[in-house]
């Protein structure tokens, strides 16, 4: 996992600094920058796979051609087999291996990978480039335009606001060159009537559900470095700890992580999930006084002031520092909610088709808030997260189930089919726990509702909304937006922020 830099301009040494050093948190094991004759690209790498051997940018043989990724491509084994019948690689590293596909099948290369990534390709030879992110947008990307009309890209909006005054998010599932513009090469679409599985048995659909989960954790255990698993107690994430555990071959036993306040929930069921599957658990205790002065780091890190996702941010900062005090990769539950119908009002969805659209709605959303608040606060220590419930082939798969097995009702409880396929891999009272919210779990909800209400007077709150672009719905969202724009004063950057229909 890294940062990534490229423009098509030159930029001076001191800026370069400037940039590299305002990503150095995604990639503190190596930083370098390459000029180009029409290019100049900057990385800081996070060491996951080709320890020895992957700084970036990574060139082809001849030096025409230069990659700079931030991500992991969990089918470059097998790609990589086929493409050496063709090509020589230079170093082990699985970005090499969007490079050697841009240079031998092109453009359309990318829709043969299998990861989360965000790249530029400098293409020396035709003055060009090639910018791409994955199809979900798990990994971030931002560009814009200097002022003398050179294209910048880079991973964060604090580096990109280095260089540029606008800047924009970069499109999940799309790529873009000077000659094409954006183009989408991968979506998530509502499969067809005839391919909803009406007519399969419940027992078969459970099963295909147990092997595509596991076929997901089991490829995001690929690493030369130690990987972990977050774990709150809840189904999600203790789905995930199970199957790595099973699934987990190295001497050293797989550690788990959580946090909360003193007496939460999610430490006591954490403890209890860990001890049932015999992890390696790690947890610790925050409290409120550390809570409430982590949230102007939390909110710069983050890149956003939408409140439920600093909510939920606040636990993870906390959670990622203390996983990455042991391993360099974490598992994570997200996205099940999404995929298996688990948010109380999708029940309103009766109908597959409707329900489908809902869900494919709210996943194409998860780029600048869920899998954005996971990236950041990841990264904000070094850390590389990893969702398993947003693999592709699993969501095909799911997308596929009729309704009438995703929903909840007073007969069944969210996410019953999800619970049905890992029968036995956890405790019963662990499998059929209802769902929990992080930031209520951790105990961070009352905590910041009181401190909102004492931090933002009315007349504050009136102040803030005359001056905003955007309604401030609360006064949690008017006390984080006022650290927010302390942080982004850019009137662009109000555009990337992604926000929940409530607060």
């Amino acid at each position: 996992m890294c940062g990534i830099f490229a423009t098509t301009g030159h930029i001076s040494d001191e800026l370069m600094k400037n940039v590299l050093q305002s990503m150095e948190h995604r990639g503190p094991d190596e930083g370098k920058d390459h000029m180009l004759d029409h290019f100049h690209l900057g990385h800081q790498r996070l060491s996951i796979i080709g320890l020895h051997d992957g700084i970036q940018p990574i060139a082809n043989a001849d030096q025409s051609k230069w990659i700079v990724c931030n991500g992991e491509i969990y089918n470059y084994p097998q790609l990589k087999k086929e493409l050496q019948q063709k090509t020589t690689f230079l170093t082990e590293s699985d970005s090499e291996v969007a490079l050697k596909i841009y240079e031998e099948e092109g453009l359309n290369g990318v829709t043969r990978l299998d990861g989360m990534f965000a790249y530029f390709i400098a293409n020396e030879t035709d003055n060009t480039f090639f910018a791409v992110r994955d199809t979900l947008g798990i990994k971030p990307l931002y560009y814009g335009r200097d002022e003398q009309g050179h294209y910048v890209f880079a991973s964060e909006l604090k580096t990109i606001y280095e260089v540029v005054e606008t800047a924009h998010e970069f499109p999940a599932g799309h790529y873009f060159t000077p000659e094409t513009g954006f183009v989408c090469y991968r979506s998530i679409n509502s499969p067809d009537v005839s391919s909803i599985l009406t007519e399969t048995p419940m027992e078969d659909i459970t099963t295909q559900i147990h092997h595509h989960l596991t076929n997901a954790v089991d490829k995001r255990l690929l690493a030369d470095v130690e990987v972990g698993v977050l774990l709150s107690g809840g189904l999600d994430s203790s789905l995930i700890a199970a199957l790595a555990k099973k699934l987990h071959k190295e001497k050293h036993p797989l550690k788990s992580f959580c946090v909360g306040s003193e007496g939460s929930e999610d430490l006591k069921r954490a403890r209890d999930v860990a001890e049932a599957i015999g992890t390696e658990h790690y947890e610790y205790v925050y409290t409120k006084e550390e809570l409430l002065e982590i949230i102007p780091t939390v909110i710069y890190y983050l890149e956003s002031f939408e409140p439920s996702l600093v909510r939920s941010a606040l636990p993870n900062y906390f959670v990622s520092k203390l996983a990455a005090q042991h391993v360099k990769v974490i598992l994570s539950g997200e996205g099940a909610d999404e995929l298996f119908a688990g948010y109380d009002y999708l029940k309103d969805f009766t109908k597959t088709k409707t329900l489908n659209d809902e869900i494919i709605r709210i996943i194409n959303t998860l780029h600048n808030v869920n899998l954005q608040r996971a990236d950041r606060m990841s990264m904000a220590h070094s850390l590389e997260l990893r969702v398993p419930f947003l693999d592709l082939k699993l969501i095909d798969y799911a997308l596929k189930v009729p309704a009438e097995l995703k929903l909840h009702s007073d007969q069944r409880m969210e996410k019953w089919l999800l619970r049905k396929s890992f029968e036995g891999m956890l405790p019963e009272h662990v499998l059929w726990r209802k769902k929990e919210e992080f930031s209520e779990g951790s105990g961070a909800l009352d905590i910041l509702e009181i401190h909102a209400n004492n931090a933002i007077s009315e007349e504050e709150m009136n102040r803030l909304n005359k001056l905003a672009p955007v309604n401030l719905r609360s006064k949690q969202e008017a006390m984080y937006y006022r650290i927010f724009k302390e942080h982004f004063p850019q009137e662009s950057a109000l555009e990337t922020v992604g926000r929940w229909a409530t607060t």
